[in-house]
Order: structure tokens, then sequence, then C-alpha cells
């Protein structure tokens, strides 16, 4: 005598993880997410640890997060995963001032971003 079970998001071959509140703009955090689209998640966790972008850690976390709900939650093998998608959202904005030359007032925004990553197992070709 429960709720019933909630349906899945995402196919029954697939992961999901999301990162909130990742301090960078999205088109900067789109960059490492194209970086990273489509590839095999041995690959793209080599690509981000040795990526030079300063996000590229928050990326590698939120796909080692959908690796292990992959492999934890739903039984997926690790070695077949590949990133099926990875798209940025914009989040809230802070907004900050300096102050400038007769009397006005500079803004300076400062820009948060969201971040889901989907991992689907795909079968090995012969």
């Amino acid at each position: 005598m429960g709720k019933e079970k909630n349906p899945r998001r995402v196919a029954e071959n697939e992961a999901m993880a999301k990162s909130r509140m990742l301090r960078t703009s999205p088109q900067k955090l789109n960059l490492v997410a194209a970086m990273i689209r489509g590839k095999k998640v041995d690959k793209a966790l080599s690509d981000l640890t040795f990526s030079k972008k300063r996000i590229a850690g928050d990326v590698k976390k939120c796909l080692q997060s959908a690796i292990a709900n992959a492999e934890n939650n739903h039984g997926l093998d690790v070695d077949g995963l590949v990133v099926a998608e990875a798209w940025v959202g914009k989040n809230l904005v802070m907004k900050r001032g300096r102050p400038r030359a007769r009397g006005r007032f500079g803004k300076i925004m400062k820009p948060f971003s969201e971040l889901t990553i989907t991992v689907r197992q795909v079968e090995e070709q012969a």
C-alpha cells in the first residue's frame, strides 16, 4: 500500500546526471560539453582530465556521476557507455557592480549554469 513508482525519464539503456549552479557562463560551459558529446566515456574522461579549461573538473564530476548512476542504479555495463547527450542551460545571474567615473555605475554580471549529461549503453560492433 504505497505510492506508485515514478516512470523513468530516460530509456532503459540510459542514465542521467545533472549539475546545477556551476559558476561559469553557459557559453563557456558549452565549449567543454561539446568536447565530450558522442564519445565513449573512458575517452571523454581522459579528455576532461587533461583539458586546460577551469570548468572541466566540474564536468568530469558530473560525467562520473552519470556513469555511477548507470552502473549502480540501472545495471548497465560501463565499458559500453557513450555520452549520448550533454546539454547546458542558464541558471541565475548574480548582479554586482563597480563605481565608475562621473557618478556612473558599471554592471558586473556573474552568471551560473547547469549541465545535464546522459550516457547510453551501445552494443559493440563485431
